[in-house]
């Protein structure tokens, strides 16, 4: 005897639930991602001004990313990108990820959602697309900005390296894009963590500020010289790895570590999040 098939009502298409557009337009009209938003348009216009009480344009004899900060608009938005890669960034990752399932929880409307009824695993793949997306849109967004304002502030011309040498214009914004990038990889175990808290609570704050603390600790341990070898584990150790490419000849082993780290880590925790969601008992 064969077994019964599954019906499904007239008209639904599991694929077709909760689509993209209409997750993105919502997380939108978030307060949160508003916020997010004019904090990182914010900070290029914070430094300029700092740069301007500070006085002074970079001198090209010393070797300090500060030092070059003001030499022109490419060198501002590398040195925009420097104050905020250790922990800035870090937060617009954690909030996107780690609030857009928990959130749904603590609204009580998840069960909603899934009643629609949303396939879990759609659902998670939905909000995990959108949430990376805001997240890269964020990583975007500061040295995009950083770009203009220092072009505006210092003129646009050659990224100086703190090490001497210069970068032409075309191959400095390759340059730009490329630490871009890299910094969006390194923050995917940031990322995937929240995302996973974000899947075992229903309190928001706990997924977003554990990821941070998290992260907070990596980098606590990332400064223990005594672990020697084994930092080299820990995505914290290559959160600056991008620094390599700031030479006339781009360094790779160093971010291809970090960017294999990160994506290890992102993987395994991503998998636990879809796997634990799946049987989760949903009450809120």
């Amino acid at each position: 005897m064969s077994a019964p098939t599954e019906t499904l009502a007239p008209g639904y298409r599991p694929h077709r639930t909760l689509p993209l557009r209409v997750e993105a337009a919502r997380q939108l009209r978030r307060r949160r991602t508003q916020v997010v938003a004019g904090v990182l348009i914010a900070l290029p216009f914070v430094v300029a001004v700092a740069f301007a009480v500070g006085g002074g344009r970079g001198d090209r004899s010393t070797s300090g990313m500060m030092d070059v900060a003001t030499l022109s608009g490419p060198n501002f938005a590398v040195t925009c990108l420097f104050l905020s890669a250790g922990f800035l960034l870090v937060v617009p990752v954690a909030l996107f990820c780690g609030d857009t399932v928990a959130s749904e929880a603590g609204w009580s409307s998840l069960r909603y959602l899934l009643a629609a009824p949303v396939p879990r695993t759609r659902l998670l793949i939905s909000k995990l697309t959108v949430a990376l997306a805001f997240s890269a849109a964020a990583m975007i967004l500061l040295p995009v900005i950083a770009l203009g304002v220092g072009t505006a502030a210092y003129g646009w011309g050659p990224l100086q390296l703190p090490t001497g040498g210069s970068i032409g214009e075309a191959d400095a914004l390759g340059r730009i894009a490329l630490i871009t990038g890299y910094l969006f990889v390194s923050q995917l175990v940031t990322a995937a963590l929240a995302f996973w808290l974000s899947t075992v609570t229903d309190a928001p704050l706990g997924a977003v500020g554990g990821a941070i603390g998290l992260t907070i600790v990596g980098n606590i341990l990332d400064a223990i010289t005594a672990l020697g070898d084994w930092r080299e584990f820990l995505p914290a150790h290559w959160a600056f790895a991008w620094l390599d490419a700031l030479q006339p000849q781009v360094e790779w082993t160093g971010m291809l570590k970090g960017a294999s780290v990160s994506v290890s880590f992102a993987l395994v925790l991503f998998a636990l999040a879809f796997r634990g969601f799946r049987t989760k008992d949903i009450v809120s």
